[in-house]
């Protein structure tokens, strides 16, 4: 499965100098708001050692690991709703992300101007997290537009609908975020497929990234990303280019693992969701091998990496042949058979 992740904040917080150190591209940066006005799009490889090591193991002319999409978009400013800055334009460019990254500036520096003109985190926070809002309730004012009519010919699934997204667009209204809808985790399965159809942003898994030091960072900050239930990473993106950490939570928030394929012509990672079965995994390969699975050839990398290759583990009964409700582990290496 692929991989993405959209990159929001205000001008001048760091959000291209972060594109740029996770592409290892050169993007247009400068010191004034709006340099970036259109979306940079970066394919950055997920780390992981394991594969190198198996590559090495199998002697694989080709090494394929799991990759990234970053989407970084213009600096979203108070009021870009309505028709203020330039980064309203491009939040379409991340609605199909799997998740948003929202860089919030806690470092002081007066070289570098402000778009608020006083550095303050929270109010940064809320002005992103509204601007998200917004766009949303946009997306929703025009879905209830047809639904009224639709509803009122008596259609059972499109009344149901209508009165699910009335509820969400209340929450949306008070100033929360979809993913805090008090039953997301108990919603039926015909609301989670309203839900989703409309992919909202706020229904997003969001992770704050706070640039800046430890000692930039204020307890009114850390206790308002506590309350609302928000992974965050503090790193200070001037002096910091080891980004592997962001990368890790994503998989970490999104329920995401790797396993492996292995051999001469190449050792390739890939990313599916944990608890995924056997089958699902065989289908990220090819979507046959899901369809025709008969059983994968199982080991941990690590088994098979001590082992020093598949005969040498085989002959010491480490490989396991594994069925349709084999649920896949992190750091399996599989060889699919399939019809």
């Amino acid at each position: 499965m692929k991989l993405s992740i959209g990159i929001v904040g205000l001008p001048n917080v760091g959000k291209s100098t972060l594109f740029k150190i996770l592409t290892k591209q050169e993007v247009n940066i400068a010191n004034y708001p709006f340099a970036t006005i259109d979306p940079n799009v970066g394919v950055v490889a997920v780390p992981d050692e394991r594969l190198q090591k198996l590559a090495e193991m199998s002697k694989s002319k080709k090494i394929v690991p799991a990759v990234v999409e970053f989407y970084d978009i213009a600096g979203l400013v108070k009021g870009a709703n309505k028709g203020e800055g330039l980064g309203n334009q491009f939040l379409s460019h991340i609605r199909d992300v799997d998740a948003i990254v929202e860089v919030i500036r806690v470092f002081e520096n007066s070289e570098i101007i402000h778009v608020e003109e006083k550095i303050d985190p929270l109010r940064d926070l809320e002005i992103i997290n509204m601007e998200l809002i917004l766009k949303d309730l946009e997306t929703i004012e025009k879905r209830l537009a047809k639904l009224e009519g639709e509803a009122k010919t008596g259609d059972q699934n499109k009344i149901k609908e209508f009165e699910f997204i009335k509820e969400l667009k209340k929450i949306l209204s008070d100033g929360e975020l979809a993913i805090n809808f008090p039953r997301l985790s108990a919603l039926n399965p015909q609301e989670f497929a309203f839900l989703k159809e409309m992919n909202l942003l706020t229904a997003k898994k969001q992770i704050y990234l706070l640039n800046g030091k430890e000692s930039d960072v204020k307890d009114d900050l850390r206790f308002k990303i506590k309350e609302l239930g928000v992974d965050y990473l503090i790193m200070d993106l001037a002096s910091e280019n080891n980004v592997n950490e962001l990368i890790k939570k994503a998989y970490e928030i999104l329920g995401l693992m790797s396993f492996f394929t292995t051999g001469e012509d190449e050792t390739r990672a890939w990313t599916i969701k944990k608890g995924s079965k056997a089958p699902q995994a065989a289908g990220e390969i090819h979507s046959d091998f899901e369809k025709k699975f008969i059983r994968a050839e199982v080991i941990n990398s690590d088994k098979l990496l001590e082992a020093g290759g598949w005969p040498q583990a085989k002959q010491k009964g480490w490989l396991r042949l594994e069925g349709k409700d084999y649920v896949a582990q992190e750091g399996d290496v599989m060889v699919i058979r399939h019809g």
